[in-house]
């Protein structure tokens, strides 16, 4: 059974409305309405209740869900998690129950047989994966599923079409194909060279980068979160992309596939686990008339770095890299976005998640972390 205690909402609205200051309404005492008629109360004395307001405020102009947690006498909010509207992509055991890729997310969430709603969520993900129906999908921040709801998208809702899935394989170019583009390029190669940028252009490029990270309690758009390092690294890279090219610069993507698994400060549990990840590339100079494609990832490292590099930090040896365009938003179709219209969507979500995980757990990096 779902917690009796557990609200999932798409209506967000407040009693009063944010038209005083925020400490003022809650020290007279201020509500949110949810669906079914149900209310929750931001406490004055919880030190996160602003930061939930903000929050609350920041789902409700998105049209987003919430999921609250209430006190069952006092009827205060205890907890707040941003719930994921997706799909199932696949569903594949593991020892502590299911591993589960979503559509539009690159982090591997958990169904876990200790789950006590194991029994019920299971075969909701399973049919929905089987129907493609819509779920709302709430997770802790080890990216344990904890609840399921199916999702009516309303008549004013952006639809949300499924993606190509991830285990599908990439578009790539035959061999012969990138044969006969390394010939063509060969006689101006001297040219390419100098098309490339020094190591000292490339720090300052990822300096520059790293320079728009979010400050975690105020979240300020245009600010890439790169201190939620769990999901949103398709927006981020195109962000970053379009940044550079603003600059003037060339960059590429490389993208990585696999089991893969990241140490980070930036998250309560010290890790991250990823089914594919996604940064920028710069062509920089080695020497005399030698290239290499550097990564620029702030989310991962504090300077540029080789491929290898970046893959071996992942923790599957056996992942595949691939390569592409800065215009491939999503890799497996080839999906592009011209006009950034869903960068700036996957930015303000993953913006959300930070601010409310820096409310709740304090900004990152984490000081448990080694």
């Amino acid at each position: 059974m779902p917690n009796p205690n557990a609200i999932v909402s798409t209506r967000i609205e407040f009693d009063p409305p944010l038209d005083r200051p925020v400490a003022e309404l809650l020290r007279e005492g201020l509500w949110v309405e949810l669906e079914g008629g149900r209310r929750a109360r931001l406490d004055s004395g919880d030190a996160r209740s602003s930061g939930f307001v903000q929050v609350l405020d920041g789902l409700a102009r998105r049209k987003a869900p919430v999921y609250l947690e209430i006190d069952p006498n006092s009827a205060a909010i205890t907890r707040l998690l941003i719930p994921h509207v997706t799909r199932p992509m696949s569903m594949l055991p593991s020892d502590q129950g299911y591993e589960v890729m979503l559509d539009r997310s690159h982090a591997r969430h958990a169904l876990r047989r200790d789950n006590p709603d194991f029994a019920t969520l299971e075969p909701l993900l399973r049919a929905a994966l089987d129907s493609g129906q819509l779920l709302i999908v709430t997770e802790d921040d080890a990216h344990n599923i904890i609840d399921i709801r199916a999702y009516t998208p309303g008549p004013d809702d952006r639809p949300l079409p499924p993606w190509p899935k991830p285990d599908s394989l990439p578009f790539e170019w035959p061999w012969w194909k990138r044969l006969l583009d390394w010939i063509w390029r060969w006689p101006f190669w001297p040219w390419w060279w100098f098309r490339c940028v020094s190591k000292a252009t490339a720090q300052q490029i990822f300096d520059a980068m790293s320079a728009t990270t979010c400050p975690p309690l105020t979240v300020p758009a245009p600010c890439i979160p790169f201190l939620y390092p769990d999901d949103g690294c398709w927006g981020r890279a195109h962000e970053m992309c379009r940044l550079m090219i603003n600059m003037g610069r060339k960059p590429r993507k490389v993208w990585i596939q696999g089991s893969l698994h990241v140490a980070t400060k930036n998250n309560p549990n010290c890790f991250v686990n990823w089914g594919w990840h996604v940064a920028p590339t710069l062509c920089v100079r080695r020497g005399w008339f030698w290239t290499q494609q550097m990564v620029i990832d702030p989310a991962l490292f504090t300077t540029p770095v080789t491929q290898a590099t970046w893959k071996g930090v992942q923790g599957d040896p056996s992942a595949m890299l691939t390569p592409s365009d800065a215009s491939i938003f999503y890799l497996w179709g080839n999906v592009t976005d011209p006009t950034y219209v869903e960068t700036n969507q996957v930015l303000a979500d993953y913006r959300l998640q930070l601010q409310n995980r820096a409310i709740q757990h304090g900004p990152p990096p984490y000081a448990n972390c080694p």
